[in-house]
C-alpha cells in the first residue's frame, strides 16, 4: 500500500514521520508567463516557503467542447510542477473542478455551464460525467508527480470552498473517490471558510479540513479544535492582500498587519499558505466577475493582489515581513542574505509616448468580425458556442412615431449580461449594462423600420456564489417599449482568437526595443477596450480604473520591432504610453484592515 508523505495524528502534522509545518504560497501558472515560472518560484523559496500551491483552471486547458485539453506551452502544468521541484519546493495542487480564484467562470468551461438544465457542483450526472472525462486527462499529470512516485506533489484538494456554495456531501465524497480512483494517493483535503457555517457545508468526515481566511486566525484555530479536534490547523488561503474590481478602489493591506496575523497562526502550531504569494496577471480574457446581488463587479486585468512578490516579480515590503515570519517559524531569527539576482529590480523599457493610428468604427469592425447566425429570439453566448469576447445582435424594428411627428420611445433589454452598446440606423445611442438594461435608452422613432445593432461585451463570467455559471449575452429579449423584437442576426466576435488578419484592422502603435524588458502600457484619453502586444492579448483597460496600466512582461517584448494593437469600445485616444512603473490605482483609498477579511 502506498502511504502519503504527509499525515497527521492528534492534531499534529507529519512529513515522513517527522513533525512538520507547511509554509506555503500560492502561484498560479496560468497567471505567470512560463519564462518567469522559475524566477517567481525561486523567490517564493527565498521567502522561506517549503511549498507552492496552485489551482488548475479547467477552461484554460479546454475552452471548447469536444476538443482535447491542451497541456502544452503555457498550459504545461507538468512543467510548472517540475520547475517547482527543481527549486526545492513541495507542491499542493487544487484541481477543483471549481476554483473561484477570481478567474473567469470559476475555472469552469462555458460549454459546460451552458449545458441546458445542468446542475453545477452536485450529483448531477451531466456534471459529474464531464468531470470524469476531464479528470481522466488531468490527473495522470498530477499522479505521476506525487511524492510516492519521486515527485514534489504532497497534497491534493477536493473541490474548493464548497461550504460557500452547497451542502451535497455525496458530491464531495464522490469528488474524493474520483481523485483516488485515478491514482491520487497523497493527502487529500477540503478547504472552507473559518467558521461553523462553512464547515457545515463543505467538510466531510475522514478528510482533512483546511481553512480560508484573512483575519481572526485564533478564532478559526479554536473552531478547528472544537469541530475537528484530531486535525492540525492549516490556513490554505491566508488573504494577505485582495483583488480589485473595475470602478472600485485598489486594495492594499499593511505588511505589518498581515505578518502579525500570520505569526498568530504559526504561534498556535498552524500551517499557512499565502494567497497570493505572487498574484500575476489575468492575461487575455481570464478575469472573472463577482455579483453583489444588484450588479456585476468585473475584476481588473492585474492580479497583483498586493502580494509579497509583485506582479512584475519585485520583492515588496510584505515579502520581507512574511520572510521574517516564515524563518522565525523554523527557529531562524537571523535571516540569510538574499542573492543579488533576487534583489535586483526587473529591467524595464524606457518611457515613451507613441502615436496611435486611427481605426474603423466599432460597429463596422463588429459587423465583419464573424459568421452571422440567424434566430427568431436573441441567442446567448452559450448558444452561439462563444465563451468570451462580444456578440453583435442586429434586427429591424418599427419605432413608434410618424415621419412628420417623431416620437420618443425606449429600447429595453431584459436579461442583459453584461454591457451593451446600442446603435439605431448606424447612429450610436448609448450604453446599457445589467442594471440599466431594463430601464432602457430613449430613442426617436418615425414609424418606419429601423435597424437596431446591439454589441454585447462579456465583462467576465461570475466566479463565486450562487450565480456561478450564469449565462452571457441577451438572456431575455429586446423590447421597443413593451413590445418584443424578433428575428435577429448574431455575429460572434471571438476576441481571444483574433490573429493578424483581424488585428491589422485595429488602431496601432509601434516601438523598437534594444532587448526584451518589462513595460507598462497606458492609454490616456481612451475609454475602454482591449490591448494586444505582438499579437498577444494582454487584457482589458478601462478609464474608470482603478488600474491604469497593463503589465507587459519581458518575454512578450521583442528585441527590435514591436507592435501594439488597440480595440477601443468608446472614445479612442491618440497615444499609447510605455511607462516604467505600474499604476494600479491610489493606495490609501482602498487600504483594507484585517477585520474586513
Amino acid at each position: 500500500m502506498t502511504h502519503a508523505i504527509l499525515s497527521y495524528h492528534d492534531a499534529v502534522l507529519y512529513r515522513s514521520g517527522e513533525r512538520y509545518r507547511i509554509l506555503a504560497g500560492a502561484i498560479h501558472y496560468f497567471r505567470v508567463h512560463p519564462e518567469h515560472w522559475a524566477d517567481r518560484l525561486r523567490k517564493l523559496k527565498a521567502m522561506g516557503a517549503n511549498t507552492v500551491d496552485t489551482y488548475v483552471a479547467w477552461n484554460f486547458h479546454q475552452p471548447k467542447a469536444g476538443v482535447a485539453p491542451d497541456f502544452t506551452g503555457w498550459r504545461d502544468l507538468g512543467r510548472f510542477i517540475d520547475t517547482a521541484a527543481a527549486e526545492g519546493l513541495d507542491v499542493i495542487v487544487r484541481p477543483g473542478p471549481y476554483i473561484c480564484a477570481e478567474w473567469d467562470n470559476g475555472g469552469f468551461p462555458a460549454w459546460l455551464t451552458g449545458t441546458p438544465g445542468i446542475g453545477l457542483r452536485c450529483m448531477d450526472p451531466q456534471f459529474t460525467g464531464a468531470i470524469e472525462e476531464w479528470f481522466d486527462r488531468l490527473l495522470p499529470i498530477i499522479a505521476s508527480r506525487q511524492s510516492s512516485n519521486g515527485g514534489p506533489v504532497v497534497a491534493v484538494q477536493i473541490e474548493n470552498e464548497y461550504g460557500s456554495y452547497g451542502d451535497d456531501h455525496d458530491y464531495i465524497r464522490w469528488n474524493r473517490r474520483a481523485l483516488e480512483e485515478r491514482g491520487i494517493t497523497e493527502l487529500l483535503f477540503t478547504a472552507d471558510g473559518g467558521n461553523d457555517y462553512f464547515l457545515d457545508g463543505g467538510s466531510v468526515e475522514g478528510t482533512w479540513a483546511t481553512a480560508t481566511l484573512g483575519s481572526r486566525g485564533d478564532e478559526a484555530v479554536a473552531t478547528w479544535q472544537r469541530r475537528r479536534p484530531g486535525e492540525p490547523f492549516f490556513n490554505i488561503e491566508f488573504w494577505g492582500g485582495w483583488f480589485d474590481h473595475w470602478g472600485e478602489h485598489h486594495h492594499r493591506r499593511d505588511a505589518g498587519d498581515a505578518a502579525a496575523e500570520v505569526r498568530k497562526m504559526l504561534d498556535l502550531d498552524g500551517s499557512v499558505c499565502l494567497y497570493m504569494a505572487h498574484g500575476g496577471t489575468n492575461f487575455g480574457l481570464g478575469s472573472g466577475s463577482n455579483h453583489d446581488g444588484t450588479k456585476l463587479q468585473p475584476t481588473v486585468t492585474s492580479y497583483d493582489s498586493d502580494a509579497p512578490i509583485a506582479e512584475n516579480g519585485a520583492l515588496t515590503p510584505k515579502f520581507h515581513a512574511m520572510r521574517a515570519e516564515f524563518f522565525r517559524a523554523q527557529g531562524i531569527e537571523k535571516l540569510p542574505e538574499l542573492p543579488a539576482e533576487l534583489r535586483a529590480e526587473p529591467a524595464v523599457l524606457p518611457a515613451q509616448v507613441l502615436p496611435l493610428s486611427p481605426a474603423p468604427g466599432l460597429l463596422e469592425l463588429a459587423r465583419g468580425a464573424g459568421q452571422p447566425v440567424r434566430s427568431v429570439r436573441p441567442l446567448s453566448f452559450e448558444q452561439l458556442g462563444l465563451d468570451s469576447g462580444m456578440v453583435l445582435y442586429s434586427a429591424e424594428a418599427i419605432l413608434p412615431g410618424r415621419p412628420d411627428a417623431p416620437a420618443e420611445t425606449r429600447i429595453r433589454i431584459t436579461g442583459l449580461n453584461d454591457r451593451a452598446y446600442l446603435w439605431v440606423d448606424g447612429t450610436f445611442a448609448g450604453v446599457l449594462d445589467d442594471v440599466t438594461g431594463a430601464e432602457g435608452l430613449a430613442v426617436t422613432g418615425t414609424g418606419v423600420p429601423a435597424r437596431l445593432d446591439i454589441l454585447v461585451e462579456n465583462l467576465g463570467r461570475i466566479n463565486y456564489g450562487p450565480l456561478t455559471g450564469h449565462g452571457k449575452g441577451i438572456l431575455g429579449g429586446v423590447l421597443v417599449n413593451q413590445r418584443y423584437t424578433f428575428h435577429w442576426t448574431q455575429t460572434p466576435v471571438p476576441l481571444a482568437e483574433w490573429r493578424t488578419e483581424e488585428l491589422d484592422l485595429l488602431a496601432g502603435a509601434e516601438f523598437d526595443a534594444e532587448a526584451p524588458a518589462d513595460t507598462y502600457l497606458a492609454l490616456p484619453g481612451s475609454g475602454k477596450g482591449f490591448v494586444w502586444l505582438n499579437g498577444f492579448l494582454l487584457g482589458r483597460y478601462w478609464e474608470k480604473g482603478p488600474q491604469f496600466t497593463l503589465y507587459a512582461p519581458a518575454p512578450l517584448v521583442r528585441a527590435g520591432h514591436n507592435s501594439i494593437k488597440v480595440l477601443e469600445l468608446g472614445e479612442p485616444g491618440t497615444t499609447v504610453e510605455l511607462r516604467e512603473t505600474a499604476d494600479l490605482g491610489p493606495e490609501e483609498a482602498g487600504r483594507i484592515a484585517a477585520a474586513e477579511l
